[in-house]
C-alpha cells in the first residue's frame, strides 16, 4: 500500500478531464455495465481479429477510459486468455498491472491534456509535444518484444496538427501496435480517423450498475451512503456525474437549478439569490452541476418539437452564452451570483421568444 501512495504521489499530476479526488481509470480494478462489450472484444482478441485501432464513445463518466486502459493491461500483459474468461481482467498485482498504473511501461504511450514541463496550467488540447512522440515510439522495438499500445484520451482534444499526426501512423500501423482512442462525441472524430478504426461506443450505465459503481467507490471517496441511491438515480447513467452529485451539496445545488428552470420565464429572485449565494461559496463541483443542469434544459426545450424557428436560434445562442460564461467564470473565479441572474436573464428571454 505504502508503494503504490509513493507510485501515486510520483506519476500523478494535474490532468484534464480527471475528477479531482476520485481514482484515476488507469487504476481502476473494474469496469461497470460493459460486460458484454468486454466480452464480444475478448472474442473478437482470442480470434486474432481485433482490429489495431478502436475508437471508443460515449458520454463523459462511463468508462470509456477504464475500459481502454483494461485492454492495454491485457495485451501488455501477453494476451493469453482461457475460453472461460469474457472479460480484460488482470490481477491488480501483476507487475505490468503496477506500471500502467504509474504509466512506467515502456510500450505503452498515453497521450494526454498534462501542463507542459515547468508549467501549472492545463492546455486546451493536447501539448503538440506529446503528439510527435507518435511516430518515434512506433518505429521502435516493443521493449518485451511484443505488443505496443497508444491510448489517446481523448481524441477530442487533438488539434489539427496533432490528429494530423496520429493519422499517419494510423493509416499504416505496424505490426503488433493497438491504438485506443477515446472520444466523448464521436460523430465529430475526423471521418479519416473514423474510418481507419472500429467504434465501440458505450451507452449509459442503468441506475443500479452506477449504484453498484458507487458503493465500489464510497470508501475510497469517503461518500455517505445514504447520498448514493439519489446520486444514481439523477446521474444520467454516468459514474462520474453521480459521484459529483453525491458529494457535499451536489444534490442541493442540482435541486435549486431544477426548481429555478421549472419557474421559467419568471423564476422567484429570492430563488435565485440564494442558488447564486450557494455557488458563490462553493469552489468545487457546484458551477459544474449547475452549467450542466441549464444545459440539459436547454437541449430539452430544443428538442421538443413545440420550438419555432425563433425560438431554436435564441436556445441556441442562449447554449453558447452558457458555456463560453460558465468556462470564463471557471477559469478566473468570476463572481458566480452574477452569472446566475445573467445566464437567467437570457433564458427567461428564450422562454418568452
Amino acid at each position: 500500500m505504502a508503494r503504490a501512495s509513493a507510485d501515486k504521489e510520483l506519476t500523478e499530476g494535474p490532468e484534464g478531464d480527471i475528477l479531482p479526488g476520485a481514482p484515476h481509470p488507469r487504476r481502476q480494478d473494474r469496469l461497470f455495465g460493459h460486460a458484454a462489450v468486454e466480452a464480444d472484444l475478448i472474442a473478437e482478441w482470442r480470434a486474432g481479429r481485433l482490429p489495431h485501432g478502436l475508437l471508443i464513445g460515449g458520454p463523459e463518466g462511463i468508462g470509456k477510459a477504464t475500459l481502454a486502459y483494461r485492454i492495454a493491461r491485457f495485451v501488455l500483459a501477453g494476451g493469453e486468455v482461457p475460453t472461460t474468461q469474457h472479460a480484460f481482467d488482470v490481477p491488480g498485482s501483476h507487475p505490468v498491472a503496477r506500471q500502467v498504473a504509474a504509466l512506467t511501461h515502456p510500450d505503452l504511450l498515453v497521450l494526454r491534456r498534462v501542463p507542459e514541463p515547468g508549467e501549472e496550467k492545463i492546455p486546451t488540447v493536447i501539448p503538440a509535444e506529446m503528439v510527435r512522440k507518435v511516430r518515434a515510439f512506433f518505429g521502435a522495438t516493443a521493449g518485451s518484444g511484443g505488443w505496443r499500445v497508444c491510448i489517446v484520451d481523448a481524441v477530442d482534444d487533438l488539434n489539427a496538427f496533432g490528429a494530423n499526426a496520429l493519422l499517419k501512423t494510423l493509416e499504416e500501423p505496424p505490426p503488433r501496435a493497438l491504438f485506443l482512442l477515446i472520444t466523448h462525441a464521436p460523430g465529430r472524430v475526423l471521418p479519416t480517423i473514423r474510418s481507419r478504426t472500429r467504434k465501440v461506443l458505450l451507452k449509459p450505465l442503468g441506475g443500479a450498475e452506477v449504484l453498484a459503481a458507487l458503493d465500489h467507490l464510497a470508501p475510497e471517496l469517503g461518500l455517505e451512503p445514504d447520498a448514493l441511491p439519489a446520486a444514481a438515480a439523477a446521474s444520467g447513467g454516468s459514474v462520474r456525474r453521480a459521484i459529483v452529485l453525491a458529494r457535499g451539496e451536489g444534490m442541493e445545488v442540482r435541486g435549486a437549478t431544477l426548481r429555478a428552470l421549472e419557474q421559467l420565464p419568471d423564476p422567484r429572485m429570492e430563488e435565485l439569490h440564494a442558488l447564486g449565494a450557494r455557488l458563490q461559496g462553493d469552489r468545487g463541483d457546484g458551477l459544474d452541476l449547475f452549467l450542466e443542469a441549464v444545459s440539459d434544459w436547454i437541449a430539452a426545450e430544443a428538442t421538443s418539437g413545440a420550438a419555432s424557428g425563433r425560438r431554436l436560434v435564441r436556445l441556441g445562442e442562449v447554449w453558447e452564452n452558457v458555456q463560453r460564461n460558465g468556462a470564463a467564470a471557471d477559469t478566473y473565479n468570476l463572481d458566480r451570483k452574477a452569472l446566475v441572474f445573467r445566464i437567467f436573464s437570457e433564458l427567461a428571454e428564450a422562454a418568452r421568444a
